[in-house]
């Protein structure tokens, strides 16, 4: 039973991934025509036109595709995924990811934890250490956190976004200022081919860049969906981050981006959940 169980999930990861690499294919290809159809996706893979419009729904979800009658183009720039589904959104990798960096955080240390679903899970992964204090701009985030009466969780003010309950603005970035923190912890909503960290909202970003100016030690929290996504504003680069923690090897641009720039690359597995 167990040798049949061994190549069951041999075959699995097999198969999973050959669809990610085809995934991948396809976003390169709408990268460099703009528009790809669902017929031409079909001949050029040799999968059928049901196979290429599930990848196309799974792309779209992880906002690095748009959905058009017919085939499939790039997403807006200028315009995130919605929260609720961002929620949803590869939660096994995040939670991941998340386990991974917590075990990378010891306890009594400072925190700044920013806006994000990732980062969310960051917090709930750090739920049981000890001593810790978080400085946020991030309700879910300070919700998640004060649960444990041995932290301290400090809220940054601001105007507080409705759909995320995210606080950004010029109060917040000024409050934040005041501290100087062990830990920056953050996430991003895409990263380019050349290591640039992007957003969509400005106001954010500059919290953001408060954020990484005022730690000791910055971590990004950012799922394989994050590479090759593109958005309007830019954070900062792959090199102003002190560790990158991911749920699968990035292509090899990155990585060797990475090395050159000696940010250590930490990559999640399944088992990480139970380590």
């Amino acid at each position: 039973m167990t040798g049949k169980r061994d190549n069951t999930n041999g075959a699995n990861k097999a198969r999973g991934k050959s669809v990610l690499l085809r995934q991948r294919k396809i976003v390169d290809l709408v990268k460099s025509l703009g528009f790809v159809s669902i017929e031409s996706l079909s001949t050029n893979f040799s999968v059928t036109p049901q196979t290429i419009r599930r990848d196309i729904n799974e792309l779209t979800r992880a906002g690095r595709l748009q959905r058009h009658h017919g085939g499939a183009g790039l997403p807006s720039s200028v315009k995130n995924v919605a929260y609720t589904t961002r929620k949803v959104l590869c939660m096994p990798e995040k939670r991941r990811i998340a386990h991974l960096l917590a075990r990378h955080i010891p306890d009594d240390a400072s925190l700044f934890i920013d806006i994000g679903t990732t980062t969310e899970e960051v917090a709930n992964a750090l739920i049981h250490h000890k001593g810790l204090r978080v400085i946020t701009n991030n309700l879910n985030v300070a919700t998640i956190l004060s649960e444990n009466e041995d932290f301290e969780v400090i809220v940054a003010g601001g105007v507080v976004r409705s759909r995320d309950r995210g606080i950004t603005g010029k109060a917040t970035a000024d409050f934040i200022r005041q501290f100087k923190i062990d830990f920056g912890i953050i996430s991003v909503s895409g990263i380019d081919a050349e290591g640039c960290l992007l957003d969509f909202d400005y106001q954010e970003v500059g919290v953001g860049q408060t954020i990484i100016s005022n730690s000791r030690k910055v971590y990004l929290a950012a799922d394989h969906t994050k590479f090759g996504r593109e958005a309007m504003v830019r954070l900062c680069n792959l090199r102003d981050i002190d560790a990158l923690f991911t749920d699968q090897m990035p292509e090899e641009k990155i990585c060797r981006m990475l090395s050159e720039a000696r940010v250590p690359l930490h990559v999640a597995a399944s088992e990480d959940m139970n380590a």
